[in-house]
């Protein structure tokens, strides 16, 4: 396994993003074990436009079905039609469900094959059963995972097959996308997986409630000060300032307060222990999220409460502010009564970190399993199956205002809603982007690590000591 603390690795790197949109940024990440999506609401406009929005998604990919039919050969592949099966976390609560299904719906049309459509829930129980079942060789034909840390076991297993291996044979796969841009493994430092597109971390904001506290919606000055004095109005006129479970998704905090607390060159450097640089900044971050907690600024229940109650206070206008990823605006457009009541900016910044500078990248995409290369009927269509699954087209459909490595980049839609022009303003005015700090843990390493956070944020716990934890089972 390569060293985590060797910067050489592009998935470890800081990256400057560029004045063009998140689609020039330069950089992208090693892995993003937050990538996930909240519950859909019985929100009955909300439902409405995910309903047109899911129409409108399926008949353009019907309508560039017969141009995807051609790209791996033969219709059906070597030896007529076949079935592949597709591992992803595009299950049912996924805000990109629609889009997913869509797509390869269209890739069955145009080829003639069928998917096997294995989707389950983005989270470290999918994680552990997906890598469960490649020890047990039970492995998909095609799967949608992280490319960091997560997927070192199946790539020094030989359970994947490398984008360059793949080229030799089929000399365009992936041709619409940028090189330098694809995920490198940290594990042998070679490319596997063809992402859709990537991620950013931003300060979703409730603007109704804000405006009911006089306080302005911030922007790309917001400082962490300025923001501790924001949340202690917004909690003395009845308000929950932050909407965050503790319990279940800590990391976003975490990021951001360590990202604080070590800048741009600091947040790429995983600790050697709790006592180094980089270790107390981490203990810096902790004890910040202690604070948040000590002034009573997360839910009272944020210990023992789960990520899809805590995101349901902001849709009912009882909290100000929550930190997800870009993932989550298709998940607020699905069940806002309002969306013009919600926007996306820059997460409050202190010490070296400006507030533009963002936590982002490009963290999961498509691999095609050894097993289902080395079967000659379904070879040509994993490689048509991931090739219609990453044209232009789709890659827009599935996030337009993310990070991409689309030679062109992505095209936003025409009518886009006042949450995505918000994160599209963010993402165009970003001056740095760097990876998520988790990601240079193995998953046991984070678990413990995030585990510990509501242990430390009660008292239980010393910062220091969840660190030191954390990193021996890292090593």
């Amino acid at each position: 396994m390569k060293n985590p603390n060797d910067k050489s690795s592009a998935g470890h790197s800081a990256g400057r993003c560029g004045q063009n949109g998140v689609g020039r940024c330069s950089r992208y990440s090693a892995g993003n074990s937050g990538n996930r999506s909240g519950k859909r609401y019985g929100n009955s406009s909300g439902k409405r436009y995910w309903l047109k929005k899911t129409v409108c998604v399926i008949t353009a990919a019907l309508l560039i079905a017969g141009l995807l039919s051609g790209c791996a050969g033969n219709k059906g592949g070597k030896g007529g039609a076949v079935a592949i099966t597709v591992v992803s976390p595009f299950d049912g609560d996924d805000g990109n469900r629609a889009n997913f299904v869509g797509a390869y719906k269209a890739y069955e049309a145009g080829s003639g094959n069928t998917v096997e459509d294995r989707a389950g829930a983005s989270n470290e129980e999918w994680k552990a059963k997906v890598l469960a079942d490649f020890d047990a060789g039970n492995e998909p034909d095609v799967l949608f995972f992280f490319t960091g840390a997560d997927a070192d076991r199946l790539i020094q297993g030989g359970k994947v097959v490398s984008i360059s291996d793949i080229r030799r044979e089929y000399r365009d796969y992936a041709s619409n996308m940028k090189d330098s841009m694809m995920p490198v493994s940290t594990a042998d430092g070679r490319q596997y997986a063809v992402p859709v597109n990537g991620y950013w971390e931003g300060l979703f904001v409730n603007k109704k409630v804000l405006a009911d506290c006089g306080i302005e919606v911030p922007g790309a000055g917001y400082a962490w000060q300025t923001f501790l004095e924001d949340c202690g109005v917004i909690k003395s006129r009845g308000y929950t300032p932050i909407a965050c479970s503790l319990m279940e998704i800590p990391h976003y905090w975490f990021e951001y307060c360590t990202f604080n607390n070590g800048g741009i060159s600091g947040h790429v450097r995983l600790p050697g222990d709790s006592r180094d640089d980089a270790g107390r900044n981490w203990a810096a971050g902790l004890l910040d999220i202690k604070e948040l907690y000590d002034r009573g600024f997360l839910p009272e229940n944020t210990t023992v409460a789960s990520d899809n109650e805590t995101a349901q206070l902001m849709l009912e206008g009882k909290a100000a502010f929550m930190i997800d990823g870009s993932w989550k605006v298709g998940w607020f457009q699905a069940n806002a009564g309002d969306i013009d009541d919600f926007c996306v900016t820059y997460v409050p910044s202190k010490g070296e970190r400006r507030a533009t500078d963002i936590i982002g990248g490009l963290s999961m995409g498509y691999y095609i399993t050894k097993k289902a290369w080395d079967d000659p009927k379904k070879r040509e269509a994993c490689v048509g199956f991931v090739t219609a699954m990453t044209t232009d087209a789709v890659v827009s459909s599935f996030g337009s205002l993310s990070v991409t490595a689309l030679k062109d980049g992505t095209s936003p839609a025409g009518n886009a809603s006042s949450l995505e022009m918000s994160a599209l303003a963010m993402t165009k005015g970003c001056t740095g982007i760097v990876p998520a700090a988790q990601d240079m843990l193995i998953p046991p390493a984070r678990n413990a690590l995030f585990g510990d956070v509501i242990g430390i944020v009660t008292g239980a716990v010393r910062p220091e000591d969840a660190i030191d934890n954390s990193l021996a089972i890292n090593n």
